[in-house]
């Protein structure tokens, strides 16, 4: 359920109640909800989410994603929050896709492309079509 992209961060798809305890089971310290409130009817809500996090004694950040609209601003407070939290994270969306971009563009700027990519692989998303933007990022 929780797919390892590197050393200390997970994602997944969208968590139920029960998901939390078995994260903070499995070490995860830092939960991080890319999706936003709202997006489907059988959802936690963010604040039933915080609430889970909080019951089973994980730091919960709220960070949504809406669908196809990822941008410089979330990957900047992703960047920034991975500074200050404590790991292992785990971060979520509705498949664990949208998270996934976000933690590439996130390290695109301090992990080799092919690294992002491989690990993002293994998996199961597949980042090859923004390689070149996270190649670009890298040569700033």
């Amino acid at each position: 359920m929780f797919k390892q992209l590197v050393d200390g961060f997970y994602v997944a798809g969208q968590l139920q109640r029960e998901d939390f305890a078995a994260a903070a089971a499995e070490g995860v310290r830092t939960v991080i909800n890319n999706r936003p409130d709202g997006e489907a009817p059988d959802q936690l809500s963010h604040a039933d989410a915080q609430e889970a996090a909080k019951a089973a004694g994980m730091a919960y950040h709220y960070l949504p994603v809406v669908n196809g609209q990822l941008n410089i601003e979330t990957v900047e407070a992703l960047r920034a929050l991975l500074d200050e939290i404590e790991g292992p994270v785990l971060a979520y969306c509705r498949s664990g896709t949208r998270s996934t971009f976000l933690w590439a563009f996130a390290k695109g700027d301090s992990l080799p492309t092919d690294d992002i990519v491989e690990a993002a692989a293994a998996a199961g998303y597949d980042l090859g079509g923004i390689a070149p933007q996270l190649a670009a990022m890298r040569q700033r």
